[in-house]
């Protein structure tokens, strides 16, 4: 909290008005804070529902008593008039650890799907995802072989949990349009003149990005700084000494890490689209859905793409009898 303010009142320290209005509004995202991620900490966020956004009808987790869903956050106090106002001691235990074993089932759901994300099973990073309860409120009488019935389901009932969170968390990602991002290595090179040319189509090759160039002063050689990703930098060295004939020189600093503009899951659908890259079988694969692929294929995971490319040629073989 402390951190917030000071540095939002770093921000406009005429504008109280504003300050005050950005400090309220980060102390409600503060407090709807879950969990970190991966790991407990991470780039990643989990928040709570807004609960003065939604109605006031409110629903519950557990038959009869909304103990469970207060716990964990997703309703305000609720009283009702019909639950019992006197509930013994070994009740309020079984919820309590109720609501912790379903917390602890959603943060860790939340874990395993920031700790390997839909692309390529790697580590999210940037992510906020927020639990939206959406329950129908079950009846308040109950039998008792229903209530038997609900305990049993409750061993299971984590597993269920967990992996219904990490699919949801997943999907979120896969619906808001990912980007992957790749490190990048901060590149000097030091050429001398004739060669600059062999030196940039070396770079083109790489995807690297040009920064600046400039001439060392005194000497008849050429300083270059560029960004080149960590994906292309195998054999760069090797490339660049035998299209300069050894001449050129680089360094290699990890600089950032960089997203990708283009949308690996990219089809055209507008009539600008496909006026441009057709029905999208004559679109090729970008830059992010290669570097998606040949990731999937290094750790085993499934690919789409066409095993058989032209099924008819492999049919006209000549077979000697």
């Amino acid at each position: 909290m402390d951190a917030v303010e000071s540095e939002i009142l770093s921000w406009s320290e005429t504008d109280k008005d504003r300050a005050e209005k950005y400090k309220l509004k980060w102390q409600k995202f503060l407090r709807r804070i879950w969990a970190l991620g991966p790991g407990q900490v991470g780039p990643n966020i989990l928040f709570t529902s807004d609960l003065k956004s939604k109605s006031n009808d409110l629903s519950v987790l557990v038959r009869g008593s909304p103990h469970v869903s207060e716990r964990l956050g997703l309703v305000d106090n609720y009283s009702d008039g019909d639950t019992p106002a006197d509930t013994s001691s070994e009740e309020t235990q079984a919820l309590d650890m109720e609501a912790e074993s379903l917390q602890n089932s959603v943060v860790s759901g939340f874990q395993l799907a920031t700790a390997a994300g839909p692309l390529c099973d790697e580590q999210m990073w940037g992510v906020a995802f927020v639990v939206d309860v959406y329950i129908s409120p079950l009846a308040e009488q109950s039998d008792e072989s229903d209530i038997n019935q609900q305990s049993e389901q409750y061993g299971i009932f984590t597993g269920q949990v967990m992996t219904a969170v990490k699919d949801a968390c997943r999907a979120a990602v896969i619906q808001n349009k990912p980007r992957l991002v790749e490190a990048m290595y901060f590149c000097e090179l030091n050429t001398p003149t004739e060669y600059l040319g062999s030196m940039y189509a070396v770079l083109n090759r790489k995807r690297a990005r040009v920064l600046k160039e400039e001439m060392q002063e005194g000497s008849p050689l050429f300083t270059v700084h560029a960004y080149v990703p960590v994906s292309e930098s195998f054999g760069f060295a090797d490339e660049l000494r035998r299209w300069t004939s050894g001449a050129a020189s680089a360094l290699l600093v990890l600089s950032h890490w960089e997203a990708l503009p283009e949308d690996p899951f990219f089809v055209p659908k507008t009539e600008e689209e496909i006026e441009e890259f057709g029905d999208g079988s004559s679109v090729l694969p970008n830059t992010a859905r290669k570097l998606i692929n040949a990731v999937r294929q290094r750790k085993g995971l499934p690919v789409e793409e066409k095993v058989v490319q032209h099924a008819t040629k492999q049919r006209t073989l000549a077979r000697k009898v």
